[in-house]
């Protein structure tokens, strides 16, 4: 089924990804933006698990007719009946034995326990199936009712906790040791290493009633929240949107309701707060069993939203019908329900399952948001830099100000709750402490001194392997593994920025003596404040000062990302030392060389993967560097990659070689900054904006030859020439400023459609790789022409690229005789390329020309690696007058 009559493209797309579906395959699949992708997907896949439920059911139906007929007959087991002759090996019975040399009827015996058993599991599944399909039934008709009652309810049950509450407050004595009483809070719980741990009855009792067999399903993950959005609004739209069972999942930031929360603003702050409540909750069950004599803990707070029936009510609300995340956080928040976990409990029942990248990629927050990917579909869209990703989400970086800075709030900590701490924390608290130490003085600094003042004599970067680095730094003897638990289940980080948060702050400080302590921490936080600010742009806005400060005010966090990623593999990753001025400057990075690695498992799991977007070439990337390596066997992969639905005369690309003055084009490092070739590029653009109506949009390599161009074209007058013609925008470095850009420029454009005056339209100026190359679609009179000035190469001087060419000629193989490094650069540079010119096309009727201003776009190596749909229209042009004549046609 498909809401309109499909194009013959989408047609192929589906069938493909039936075919590849049922084999279990892994695929690769291209569809360029503007045919209709998304709603491919969903028709292609949903009709899949259709189908394939279906033929479950009928191969269901018939195990237990067999079954059936088979009880008819009255049965002995084979050990009542009497043996059958020649079943003890008489000679000249040579068919009384099976293929196996088994007797017969002991082949027949097993055969027949294994259908037996299998009949059993099948009436089991359909008892589960059933009493699912029987409790949406119900849901369907009685969710109004048990709303209406569940809001009246938790009013009462609100009312009753807050009153609960109050009376704890004012049971409440002070704390010994001259602490105050809201300082035990800050005091880490005893802490036990899972070795030594106990399981304790009854902690985890809600989550038993919830655990449920997980039903074949589809996860679908893209880039962003609001792609997400959209995918789901698809489905609502589609012939599958009223029966399919779907589950949106986000990050606590997105789905948390809990406004006290929400309002600490960064992620791993959200977290730690929320897994901190949980906590709470559990300890309250234990609080009553407390020994005599062992202080009781303050009353701690716990979430009003994290209700097992509340939850339970969500889910099925879930279940019932397809929401968005949006939909999702409204009607947590009308029913007193947490969304993030209530989604979590429907994701067993659900048929399709969309959410984010990280959460799908990232094996720790798969398991903890309960993911199972065994025998599931996996398709992952706007697949194009996910080698990239991979390496973003388990590569870490941490600064020598963070470094000092934890070492300084840690210490604080320690010293003023010793008395208090358990040994097992003391222990790991001072290995924390130890390792943030050697990490600064391998930096070449001291812990004990201001970060910013400590200048470093040897800059430069250096790069080891994890084993080297972990010498170097003297810690070979630290099992990282246990700190990492250590800091995981103890939540240190969330107790330590309780610490600042209460301690960074003049006010709170009360006796001269604490202000004498704490008045180094806070001069010490004050000046890594305006350590960072210096570097910053100068007029930075609130909601980005406050986020900075919130990093700066819990710097640990960002340190135990840097911990757990120290330890994969040797082999797997690389450690960058970047020594810069000073201390406070220089960095520590972990760089992850081999996503491989942490695909495979995703691969090994699933019965089958879909690697989809708009633009997969070129697709040699995905092949050697993710699939190869991951171990897949080339016959499981498949490639699909289709032509648009615009016709040819449609588009124009052009790969033009010289310009107007016969310059050769050639944006080499070396040559792209000669003043000629400058002006010849100003020259075409100049011409171009003369015939072009609408939008003309033009990439530049990098920001910093965007800039050195826009001056040379001021001083030249060419900007004046261009702007009589065209408004001129640029692309803004701050993302927040992108849609009013945007927003300016369109509307511009739309005045000049009507006006019908000198003006023809607007000209853009944007930046490879940035803001407005990827996710913005200049459709229609938005972008009739897209320009792409050179070729946007990579800094192949960045010791990161540098490190990763260096493996890749290490451990892969010579592909038609050109070095993987070399691969690596062309594609990376052409990916991004391909990104940016597939902007323009947006639907059926929609047109634009290309240009490529560079000869050597025109190599066979390069030139193989546009999309299919483009490269087959594109047109090579030595000179710039044929090549104007058919722009302007």
């Amino acid at each position: 089924p498909f809401p309109y009559a499909p194009y013959a493209i989408q047609e192929r797309f589906m069938a493909a990804l039936y075919g590849a579906l049922e084999k279990g395959q892994v695929g690769i699949f291209e569809s360029p933006t503007g045919t209709g992708k998304s709603l491919s997907l969903i028709c292609g896949a949903l009709s899949w698990l259709r189908d394939f439920e279906e033929k479950k059911k009928q191969e269901e139906a018939r195990l237990l007719a067999l079954e059936h007929d088979g009880q008819e007959e009255k049965k002995l087991t084979p050990l009542d009946e009497p043996l059958p002759k020649g079943t003890l090996e008489e000679p000249g019975c040579p068919d009384s034995k099976g293929s196996a040399g088994e007797p017969d009827w002991i082949t027949a015996f097993v055969q027949k326990k294994e259908e037996r058993d299998m009949v059993d599991r099948l009436k089991e599944e359909q008892i589960k199936r059933k009493k699912r399909e029987d409790r949406l039934e119900k849901i369907r008709h009685n969710v109004q009712l048990k709303y209406t009652a569940k809001r009246k309810r938790s009013e009462e049950e609100e009312t009753k906790r807050l009153l609960q509450l109050s009376k704890e407050v004012l049971l409440e004595r002070g704390g010994a040791d001259g602490l105050d009483h809201n300082e035990e809070e800050l005091i880490l719980d005893e802490y036990e290493s899972d070795e030594e741990k106990k399981v304790v009855p009854g902690l985890e009792e809600d989550d038993d009633d919830m655990e449920e067999e997980h039903v074949t399903k589809i996860y679908y993950c893209s880039r962003t929240h609001s792609q997400l959005s959209q995918f789901v609004h698809e489905v609502q739209k589609s012939p599958f949107g009223k029966d399919t069972r779907l589950v949106s999942l986000g990050s606590r930031q997105n789905l948390c309701v809990n406004e006290d929360v929400r309002r600490l603003g960064a992620l791993q702050l959200i977290n730690d707060r929320c897994m901190e409540m949980q906590k709470n909750k559990h300890d309250k069950k234990s609080d009553g069993e407390e020994m005599e004599g062992k202080r009781r803990r303050v009353s701690r707070t716990v979430c009003p939203f994290y209700s097992y029936e509340q939850m339970q009510f969500l889910r099925d609300e879930i279940l019932v019908e397809v929401k968005d995340i949006e939909q999702l956080v409204a009607l947590g928040k009308e029913t007193k329900a947490c969304p993030y976990y209530g989604s979590r409990y429907a994701i067993p029942a659900a048929q399709l399952v969309v959410l984010p990248y990280q959460m799908l990629l990232h094996e720790a927050t798969r398991s903890a948001a309960g993911i199972s990917l065994k025998d599931q579909v996996v398709i992952i869209d706007e697949a194009h830099n996910l080698i990239d990703t991979i390496t973003c989400i388990h590569s870490a970086e941490v600064s020598g100000a963070q470094l000092c800075c934890a070492h300084s709030q840690l210490l604080q900590y320690m010293e003023r709750y010793r008395k208090r701490l358990k040994a097992k924390n003391l222990m790991y608290i001072k290995q924390i402490l130890y390792l943030l130490q050697q990490f600064v003085s391998v930096l070449g600094g001291n812990v004990n001194q201001n970060p910013n003042s400590q200048a470093i004599p040897q800059t430069g970067t250096e790069l080891k392997s994890i084993n080297d680095f972990l010498f170097q730094s003297q810690i070979d003897n630290i099992n990282l593994f246990k700190v990492q638990r250590y800091c995981e289940k103890s939540l240190i980080s969330r107790e330590l920025f309780g610490f600042v948060e209460r301690y960074g702050a003049p006010t709170v400080v009360k006796t001269n003596k604490e202000k004498e302590k704490l008045a180094g921490l806070q001069n010490f936080l004050l000046s890594l404040q305006q350590g960072s600010d210096k570097e910053g742009p100068p007029q930075s806005l609130p909601a980005e000062a406050e986020s900075d400060q919130l990093r700066s005010a819990s710097p640990l966090m960002q340190i135990e990302g840097f911990l757990s990623a120290l330890t994969n593999a040797n082999q797997d990753g690389r450690v960058i030392l970047n020594r810069q001025g000073t201390v406070g400057q220089s960095s520590l990075k972990f760089l992850l060389l081999n996503p491989a690695v942490h695909f495979a498992k995703v691969v090994k799991e699933c019965r089958a993967v879909i690697i989809a977007g708009g633009t997969m070439q070129p697709v040699s990337d995905f092949r050697e560097q993710l699939l190869s390596c991951a171990g897949v066997d080339p016959a499981r992969i498949v490639e699909f990659s289709c032509g648009h639905v615009i016709p040819p005369e449609n588009i124009l690309p052009v790969i033009l070689c010289s310009g107007p003055s016969s310059q050769q084009l050639e944006f080499t490092y070396q040559t792209r900054d000669l003043p000629q070739m400058m002006d010849e590029t100003g020259r075409i653009l100049c011409n171009v904006c003369n015939v072009v109506p609408g939008g003309v949009v033009c990439f530049f390599p990098s920001y910093e030859y965007e800039r050195h161009v826009y001056a040379r074209w001021e001083q030249t007058g060419l900007l004046a020439r261009l702007a009589a013609k065209k408004k001129i925008f640029q692309e803004p470095k701050k993302a927040n400023q992108v849609d009013q850009v945007l927003v300016e420029y369109a509307k511009c454009i739309k005045r000049c459609s009507h006006g019908g005056g000198q003006m023809t339209g607007a000209l853009l100026f944007s930046v490879v790789g940035g803001k407005m190359s990827e996710g913005i679609n200049f459709s229609d009179d938005l972008g009739r022409c897209v320009i792409m000035v050179g070729m946007p190469y990579p800094n192949i001087k960045a010791p990161e690229l540098q490190e990763k060419m260096t493996w890749l000629d290490k451990t892969m193989p010579r592909a038609a005789g050109q070095a993987p490094s070399r691969v690596l650069i062309e594609n990376l540079c052409m990916k991004a390329v391909n990104q940016s010119i597939g902007r323009a096309i947006r639907h059926q009727r929609d047109f634009a020309s290309i240009l490529l201003l560079d000869h050597r776009y025109a190599r066979p190596a390069i030139f193989n690696k546009l999309p299919q749909w483009i490269k087959e229209r594109t047109q090579v042009k030595a000179a710039f007058g044929s090549a104007f004549a058919e722009l302007r046609k």
